[in-house]
């Protein structure tokens, strides 16, 4: 029977990540001593490289909408569903 999948947290997979950066030692030294594979070692390390520049930059602050757009938006839905409800409320009467 197969061994349930083991579920890293994201602080250990950035310690391994980072200890790749540092050249801490080749990965698969750096996997035996963090007791996983090394082409984990490896892949970590790319996520990291990838990711790392999005904690710094401004893109999340950017990404959430403007509050008054969103309360246009929901203001149009809502009138949009009070014509629709007004629209069957006459067809029920009928």
């Amino acid at each position: 029977m197969a061994s349930p999948r083991r579920k890293f947290s994201a602080s250990f997979k950035a310690k391994v990540a980072l200890a790749a950066m540092k050249k801490e030692g080749t990965p698969s030294e750096l996997a035996c001593r963090f007791g996983i594979h090394a082409t984990q070692v490896a892949q970590w390390q790319v996520q990291l490289e990838k990711s790392a520049p999005a904690v710094f930059s401004d893109e999340r602050k950017r990404a959430e909408p403007d509050p008054t757009q969103r309360e246009a938006e929901l203001l149009a839905a809502l009138q949009k569903a009070e014509a629709e409800l007004d629209w069957l409320k006459k067809k029920a009467v009928s």
